[in-house]
């Protein structure tokens, strides 16, 4: 595929129109792979592999080849100049990045020229970890932002979506669509770990049977919250009631 393009950025802001006023609709992490679209001025329209999600990023420069090898198993992992403590920089890569391994020292793994990261936040590609709860704890106190997906701010379709997308499996990036790709119920009375709750606009995923997680925009932050305290909340302060549950 000629018109394919990797993300060399530890993420790239998605817009919903050609300008960085326009909100923000989501972002692609490093290691990404997407095709151009179009381009408009300063701005590109993309279309992202993994989930065919389209919006706006701005004109830069991005590697047109990459054999992924490994991906970032942490919230953050730290860009070193080189394979040395000392020489950490101010940069990480978000969970779920996607590197290509290209030599090993002192325990780094290089990725680009003078790109360095710590070997043990790594695993490899086809690694999968189905410990839902220990992937969404990561993000717990990261800010809610709409349209994020990383340790810089996460929106709750992307808590979701980020566990799909670290185990190479497909799910749509907003709640819209999310709540179609699978049957559920609707009028469900006592909850289970791996249940996963949607209004219209927001979801949560049930940890047990008492306690959800969430990136909840009025908190504005990832937090977890007892599942029966946030259903009365979400109904008297938004006037919302669950849409569906489905299980993860």
């Amino acid at each position: 595929m000629k018109n394919r393009y990797f993300c060399s950025s530890p993420y790239l802001n998605v817009y919903e129109t050609a300008t960085t006023k326009s909100n923000l609709s989501s972002q692609i992490l490093y290691g990404e792979k997407f095709q151009i679209v179009q381009k408009k001025k300063n701005f590109l329209k993309v279309r992202s592999i993994y989930d065919k999600y389209v919006g706006f990023i701005k004109v830069g420069h991005f590697n047109k080849k990459m054999n992924q090898t490994h991906k970032v198993s942490v919230l953050k992992s730290k860009i070193y100049s080189k394979p040395l403590r000392r020489f950490g920089t101010k940069k990480f890569l978000p969970f779920s990045s996607e590197i290509e391994f290209l030599e090993k020292k002192n325990n780094f793994v290089k990725f680009e020229k003078n790109k360095w990261v710590n070997f043990n936040e790594l695993e490899i590609i086809k690694k999968r970890n189905i410990d839902f709860t220990k992937i969404l704890k990561l993000f717990l106190g990261c800010k809610y932002k709409w349209g994020g997906k990383s340790f810089d701010g996460i929106d709750c379709s992307a808590l979701l979506q980020i566990f799909y997308k670290f185990n190479n499996k497909f799910f749509p990036r907003d709640t819209i669509d999310q709540v179609k790709i699978k049957k559920g119920f609707i009028n469900k009375k006592v909850f289970k770990k791996g249940d996963i709750i949607f209004w219209k606009g927001h979801v949560a995923i049930c940890l047990n049977a008492n306690s959800l997680i969430h990136a909840y925009g009025p908190r504005k932050k990832v937090l977890i919250m007892p599942i029966r305290k946030t259903i009365k909340l979400i109904e008297r302060t938004a006037n919302l009631k669950i849409l569906k549950v489905i299980s993860i």
